[in-house]
């Protein structure tokens, strides 16, 4: 019987085959997830420091993204669409994070959620990239780990994902096609 080369060499193994890879993959998911969970405890609803004077919290921020101009239509987007509509756009903002915190802490849909951060982050970063004394590299490193994320589909790694993915494969269907996508 011949063997097929094919077979003999091995191909590449998985990005998190190692159970110490899985387990780094898990701390980096939950800490980022524990960031946007953080990120909630300074917007303070149900104004977000709209009434405040001087202008507080996130509204005080939002205001730095027509200030502190770092791209021309993102400043008036801000100026005239979300100023205008403050409180539809701050529970909007407050209603992502804390869903970017729960699902990427507990591992589900993490490439989804992956990719709503990386939107997110450039809403940050557009709003506040060129705020005096602010630390420009903490948004390229959100943007690197929010990748680092949907790349290795870290979910998987002792995530709700994981668990639920061989179920989903089971059952078929639009739904499961889609949950097996987001994961």
């Amino acid at each position: 019987m011949a063997v097929n080369e094919q077979t003999e060499r091995p191909g590449p193994e998985p990005l998190a085959s190692s159970r110490v890879s899985r387990v780094l993959l898990a701390v980096c998911r939950v800490t980022v997830a524990l960031l946007w969970i953080q990120n909630l405890s300074w917007k303070h609803p149900p104004s977000f420091g709209h009434n405040s004077a001087p202008p507080e919290d996130l509204y005080a921020w939002t205001l730095k993204g027509v200030d502190n101009e770092v791209f021309a239509p993102w400043a008036w987007l801000v100026e005239h669409v979300i100023i205008p509509h403050f409180a539809v756009f701050a529970w909007g903002a407050f209603a992502i994070e804390a869903c970017l915190g729960a699902f990427l802490l507990v591992g589900l849909a993490a490439r989804f959620w992956a990719l709503v951060g990386l939107v997110q982050t450039t809403a940050i970063t557009f709003s506040v990239l060129n705020t005096p004394h602010e630390w420009f590299w903490s948004y390229f490193l959100m943007y690197a780990v929010h990748l680092a994320l949907l790349a290795t589909a870290a979910g998987r790694a002792y995530g709700v994902d994981g668990a639920l993915r061989p179920l989903w494969r089971q059952r078929g269907g639009r739904l499961s096609r889609v949950l097996i996508a987001a994961s």
